[in-house]
């Protein structure tokens, strides 16, 4: 008989970095499963990503087992790193602070496509440029 799933949990966390501390602790205690323990398995699950921030989905069952799924670190902070920006602009696309390359955008596109709703890298990199410009990045042909 299959596993009843009873609670799904979305985090974001520092890849490689998550430690029984707040935010993890806080959210994860209450859930009654063992911090210590996924803690080291989301570390080593994601030490080749070091730095990117990866959001994941937990899924805690009925007898307090585990399981969970990590996906593509979100597009802001794709788009920020790509660019070497620390911010995105305050006042979107009518201040620009940074920018990126057609290439950039692929590659960035390439990266989230499993993540976005889209059929093909082109309509990927159309949400791409569009996040893009909403932060205050240009987009260079």
């Amino acid at each position: 008989m299959a596993k009843e799933v009873v609670k799904k949990i979305k985090l974001q966390i520092p890849a490689g970095k998550a430690t029984p501390a707040p935010p993890v602790g806080t959210v994860l205690g209450p859930a009654g499963i063992n911090l210590q323990e996924f803690c080291i398995r989301f570390n080593d699950a994601t030490k080749d990503k070091m730095g990117d921030i990866l959001p994941i989905d937990l899924y805690i069952y009925d007898d307090r087992s585990y399981d969970f799924k990590v996906k593509t670190p979100p597009a802001p902070f794709l788009i920020k790193k790509y660019a070497k920006v620390n911010k995105a602009g305050p006042k979107g696309r009518n201040e620009i602070v940074g920018k990126l390359t057609k290439d950039q955008v692929r590659e960035i596109a390439e990266i989230k496509k499993e993540d976005l709703n889209a059929y093909d890298t082109e309509s990927a990199m159309k949400s791409i440029e569009g996040t893009a410009l909403n932060m205050g990045i240009a987009i260079e042909e």
